[in-house]
């Protein structure tokens, strides 16, 4: 198996005016290559698949950076290609990363069917993701929260659980109702500065709604925002990389998951002043009559609900981190 930077690489030493292509792996069952296309220098992945399959990419075809097509594949009878392919050379470093990891999720798929709707879903992601890469950055108040829900995962890998699940767990950076979920238990991170610290914002009806749930936990962390004094953003994410150093598909997830969360390296210098010292964190339990709006209270024709917590009235449900651990660990 080779890294996709490095296929490319190979491929585009060869220096011919052509379309080439190599396979990634020959542990999956899934036709996956890298490809390379000279002189424009436009590289990508391949997907090989029955004719059989219906593939609609009409909805990517006005993509600014990335071209997605399907040739029909000659090394196989009845088969295509789905190709996709970056057409600015500049940024491979980060497309390598989405591809990687689009491969990791496909090679544990086993029908065509599932490979092609999973493709399909990641593109979607991935249109608004290259335009947040030409964008200037994240907004403080994005940077703040990133810093909070890194600040929770680094926590949690120290627990020595499964990365990949841990990882796997970390669905803020999908726009998901809650920061952390899996199974039956969710985590939500909250992060406040300034005056009020104690207070925080929840942005839906069931963010804090643990109907559905066994366990609904909300962690809360106070800082202190300063210019270059603490922790910034960039610190936290390389002192987490490093705990990936011996697993690189762990640290490509969390690579991918900082793209979507519109964390791109070329940024770096824009989050270097601005640094986090950590003043409180608590974490609560979400039960019985903790302050907050459920779902089912909601009157009919009520919608977009928003509101805030006070979090000083709700001490009765403070819970240890140690608590929260040992419970995910027997879930």
């Amino acid at each position: 198996m080779n890294s996709i930077l490095e296929i490319w690489t190979d491929l585009e030493k060869a220096n011919t005016s052509v379309f080439l292509k190599k396979l990634y792996s020959n542990d999956t069952n899934q036709c996956v290559y890298g490809i390379f296309k000279n002189p424009e220098k436009y590289c990508g992945i391949g997907i090989s698949v029955s004719k059989d399959i219906h593939i609609d990419i009409s909805p990517f075809s006005k993509l600014l950076d990335l071209k997605v097509s399907l040739f029909n594949d000659s090394s196989f009878d009845n088969h295509v290609m789905l190709i996709i392919e970056l057409l600015d050379y500049s940024s491979r470093d980060v497309f390598s990363i989405l591809c990687e990891d689009l491969i990791i999720t496909v090679s544990k798929l086993f029908s065509e069917q599932s490979i092609i709707k999973s493709v399909l879903n990641q593109l979607e992601k991935w249109k608004s993701l290259f335009d947040r890469f030409n964008s200037i950055g994240l907004t403080p108040p994005e940077q703040q929260g990133l810093f909070g829900e890194l600040c929770f995962l680094q926590k949690y890998l120290s627990h020595n659980f499964d990365q990949t699940s841990i990882l796997n767990s970390w669905v803020g950076v999908d726009k998901a109702l809650r920061d952390f979920q899996y199974n039956d238990w969710a985590l939500e991170v909250k992060t406040s500065a300034g005056n009020n610290h104690q207070k925080v914002s929840i942005s839906s009806e069931r963010q804090l709604d643990e109907t559905l749930l066994e366990n609904l936990y909300l962690f809360h962390l106070s800082v202190e925002v300063s210019k270059g004094n603490g922790e910034n953003l960039n610190n936290k994410i390389s002192s987490i990389r490093q705990i990936f150093e011996t697993n690189a598909i762990a640290l490509n997830i969390f690579n991918a998951k900082l793209l979507e969360a519109g964390y791109f390296d070329k940024h770096a210098e824009i989050y270097k002043e601005r640094c986090y010292q950590v003043r409180l964190e608590n974490y609560f339990k979400i039960e019985k009559d903790f302050p907050r709006i459920k779902e089912n209270e909601i009157r009919a024709g009520v919608g977009d609900v928003k509101y805030s917590v006070i979090l000083s009235q709700c001490n009765e449900y403070l819970v240890t981190e140690n608590t929260i651990f040992n419970t995910l660990e027997n879930l």
